[in-house]
């Protein structure tokens, strides 16, 4: 299979795992502006959620940039990554339904920890396939295997405080808006 296949379908459970967590918005049934604030944490987990998907999405697409062969273990690392990127529509809404409760605080900060392991074993996949060029890209990938360890903290966390479990989650977030230019420097023009 080319990794352009690969690529486009990707590409399309990563749309219809978006799409599925802005249907879970549910629209309040008065027109005053008011009607909203009992949907902020609603809101608040969809906006989080929706850029840690940008964030896989991007990376993603930088990562498959890289790949010179697509063997069964790409093939099934990757679905192991959109496995739990799939539950993340989920997590979200049962963390936005009960206002950051603890249990539903750790469910997000597992599926996200979950997704990050993914990720690096996708990354290992390819490099093991004929990555290289990716192998020199990552390096140790410090910045990836720091973000699972804050996941975990993050779970932790949230057993005494979902609000210090919730800021760990964002600071993760924030550190991969932070334009991550290993792999974009290494793909070939």
């Amino acid at each position: 299979m080319g990794k352009g296949r690969l690529e486009a379908f990707s590409d399309g459970v990563i749309a219809i795992i978006i799409t599925i967590m802005v249907l879970e918005l549910k629209v309040p049934r008065s027109a005053a502006w008011g009607a909203l604030a009992p949907l902020l944490p609603v809101l608040l987990s969809y906006l989080l959620s929706f850029v840690y998907i940008g964030i896989y999405w991007n990376n993603h697409h930088h990562l498959l940039h890289m790949v010179g062969r697509v063997s069964a273990g790409v093939l099934w690392t990757n679905l192991h990554l959109l496995f739990w990127l799939s539950l993340l529509p989920f997590a979200t809404a049962w963390m936005g339904e009960n206002h950051f409760a603890r249990a539903p605080t750790e469910l997000y900060g597992g599926v996200l920890w979950m997704a990050s392991l993914a990720y690096l074993l996708l990354q290992r996949s390819i490099i093991a396939a004929d990555g290289h060029s990716l192998r020199r890209a990552v390096g140790r990938d410090g910045k990836g295997k720091a973000s699972a360890l804050l996941y975990l903290l993050g779970i932790a966390l949230a057993q005494r405080s979902p609000p210090l479990a919730q800021a760990v989650y964002v600071l993760v977030a924030l550190l991969w808006l932070v334009p991550d230019r290993r792999i974009e420097h290494a793909v070939p023009d």
